[in-house]
């Protein structure tokens, strides 16, 4: 999977999913570290990657646009936690949720939870409980 990591993220995280065999940039890395989120989606938009981040604004842009994409990777309350356990978390739940990234969608992962919501917003939320 192709991913664009937020500056709120560490780079780190970006390695480590590298390593694992994703296609990962981190925002520091094609220098839009200070860019608006805006920017930020289009370059996701425009290079085909997922943003993995922290931020919620994301979501809250994705709905008001209508875009049905880039999708949105948001994790929460592991945004404390290393860089090692965010990747844990995301790799070992990415194949549940992989589909709806790859169709355009705003995940929202926790270390207990997972909260899908297909893009456009239309008010539809699928809950479930993280395979961990």
């Amino acid at each position: 999977m192709r991913f664009l990591v937020d500056n709120n993220l560490s780079p780190v995280l970006a390695e480590i999913l590298r390593v694992a065999g994703h296609d990962v940039s981190h925002v520091r890395e094609v220098g839009l570290q200070a860019a608006a989120d805006e920017v930020v989606l289009a370059s996701a938009q425009s290079e085909q990657r997922v943003v993995i981040s922290a931020d919620t604004d994301f979501g809250t842009l994705l709905s008001r646009s209508g875009a049905k994409l880039p999708s949105v990777l948001l994790i929460r309350r592991l945004a404390g936690r290393r860089a090692a356990e965010q990747a844990a978390t995301i790799l070992a739940n990415l194949p549940a949720v992989a589909e709806d990234l790859e169709a355009g969608a705003i995940v929202v992962l926790t270390d207990e939870w997972v909260r899908i919501r297909r893009l456009p917003m239309s008010g539809q939320t699928n809950h479930g409980k993280l395979p961990n």
